[in-house]
């Protein structure tokens, strides 16, 4: 049986695995602990948010760093926050409702569950391998 919360939000896991996915491309030493690093400080900078503080500082390396700027670009989208543009420069004819900063943090503790399970059965890049079958 289908899981209803994938159901729900399939397109905004899906928008942060491909955020994540071209991570990986650009970066080929990247490993899932960069990529868990980077998605765990981001839902932290947002549950910050939530309750009306600052976000904590995060001291990451590049490829975590890379991972989270790429990851709340398409986070921030999602929100409403941001304007993405395709490879020709304009703005993808994707209809989309904004969600709000509850509804990101629950997809991005989604997808550190993902990075975790798929990290155990595939090794240091099992969840790149996992993701870019279906992502590209």
């Amino acid at each position: 049986m289908p899981d209803p919360f994938e159901e729900e939000y399939l397109d905004v896991l899906h928008n942060i695995e491909t955020a994540l996915a071209h991570t990986y491309a650009e970066h080929t030493e990247m490993t899932d602990w960069d990529a868990r690093e980077g998605v765990h400080a981001l839902m932290r900078a947002y549950k910050a948010e939530a309750r009306g503080r600052a976000a904590p500082t995060a001291r990451l390396n590049a490829f975590a760093q890379d991972a989270y700027k790429n990851v709340q670009v398409m986070c921030d989208w999602r929100l409403g926050r941001a304007t993405l543009l395709t490879e020709d420069g304009k703005p993808p004819d994707v209809e989309m409702s904004p969600k709000t900063v509850d509804e990101i943090i629950l997809c991005l503790q989604r997808i550190l569950r993902s990075i975790e399970m798929w990290q155990k059965e595939g090794g240091r890049r099992g969840y790149y391998n996992f993701v870019r079958e279906f992502v590209g």
